[in-house]
């Protein structure tokens, strides 16, 4: 007699077929804590860390001409500079493309000066600022020897997209300009060396990080003095060039204008955005664009790829929804679901170091015909 088994017959399931899925609150805590090893890394990292073992700093004296200073920046492809007042030996501020948006809203706004223009000296820019009453030129610094993080904090209460590093030479009781760290070049300092933003899983639209609401734009026919006007008035870099549909057709820089004025010519701010963009350079990086479905994860590993300032967000259709820059990326890593009661103070005291690297080239206005 056959003898009755006792023994269950269970379906074997494919292994290839079983596929895990994290639960939102498993996403949520290995997010927590990529940042927080996000934050540990930059902490223990130096702002000299983030410098390229050899780099080249153009340091531009603050009694240049406006118009001279433009056409270094044109001619070394650079969008901004550290200014040095070499009447007292002392750092100055950074030169920056909103500092020529200041010029050109002054002079828009007081005509009969026009002839002047050429006459005008980087350290009549305080002058712009008082008279068409905006921000004054950035001045916020740290030492090279500061933490990473705190020297991403203090950018970020400067609310500038770069921050200079000063050293301090004891022997001459002098200070001496080492470089400049932007906010690309600590994101992909991140994005190269930290692993642990691959834990940053979710997707924008879950982040609150951004601009959405009351978004400024223009379309190819806008005059480019009409897109300074809005640069100025919203205090950002870009304006999203749509269509009537409202889908993202191309975007207008801050650093375009600077092609527009080469050589001080200012007649050329009348063109439409079309016709200027025909000017840009060929050089230029592109539009980078995401949705709102696209996560954090992978937006780091565009910015350890590529050379991207900011991401432009659209739907399914390719109409504009928001704009995220990486001054939002950078605070989302430091301060997002940050308890740390000074998260939101500008670090202070700056240590005076000793410096060990400089490779700068102050540009005298004496010298540069």
């Amino acid at each position: 007699m056959a003898e009755a088994s006792n023994l269950t017959q269970f379906a074997r399931i494919p292994i290839q077929d079983v596929q895990f899925r994290p639960t939102d609150d498993l996403i949520d805590a290995e997010q927590r804590d990529g940042l927080r090893a996000i934050r540990a890394f930059l902490k223990g990292k130096t702002a000299y860390d983030v410098l390229p073992v050899s780099f080249r700093l153009i340091v531009l004296d603050s009694s240049l001409l406006v118009r001279k200073s433009l056409n270094i920046l044109l001619q070394n492809s650079i969008v901004s500079a550290p200014l040095w007042n070499s009447r007292i030996s002392k750092f100055a501020g950074m030169l920056t493309s909103s500092d020529y948006i200041n010029v050109i809203q002054y002079y828009y706004q007081n005509p009969d000066q026009m002839d002047r223009i050429d006459h005008f000296t980087l350290d009549g820019l305080r002058d712009v600022e008082k008279a068409i009453g905006v921000l004054p030129i950035e001045t916020v610094s740290v030492t090279p020897f500061r933490s990473l993080y705190d020297a991403c904090l203090k950018m970020i209460a400067s609310k500038g997209r770069r921050i200079p590093l000063i050293d301090y030479e004891e022997e001459n009781k002098r200070e001496i300009v080492v470089s400049v760290l932007t906010q690309y070049r600590i994101l992909k300092f991140v994005a190269q060396n930290c692993k642990e933003t691959r834990a940053l899983k979710k997707p924008l639209k879950d982040l609150n990080i951004g601009q959405y609401d009351n978004l400024a734009t223009a379309t190819m026919d806008t005059p480019v003095i009409e897109v300074i006007h809005l640069l100025a008035s919203k205090d950002v870099s870009s304006i999203p060039i749509v269509d009537s549909e409202g889908v993202l057709y191309n975007i207008y820089e801050s650093v375009d204008i600077l092609t527009l004025i080469k050589g001080g010519i200012y007649t050329d701010l009348t063109l439409t955005v079309g016709e200027a963009l025909l000017r840009r350079p060929s050089d230029f990086e592109g539009v980078y664009t995401c949705t709102e479905m696209d996560r954090m994860d992978a937006i780091m590993d565009t910015i350890r790829k590529a050379r991207l300032h900011r991401l432009v967000v659209v739907d399914a259709k390719g109409r504009l929804k928001g704009v995220v820059s990486l001054g939002d990326i950078l605070r989302f890593l430091l301060l997002d679901s940050e308890d740390d009661e000074n998260q939101h103070m500008a670090v202070e005291g700056d240590s005076k170091q000793d410096i060990v690297h400089d490779d700068s080239l102050t540009v005298d206005p004496e010298s540069y015909q």
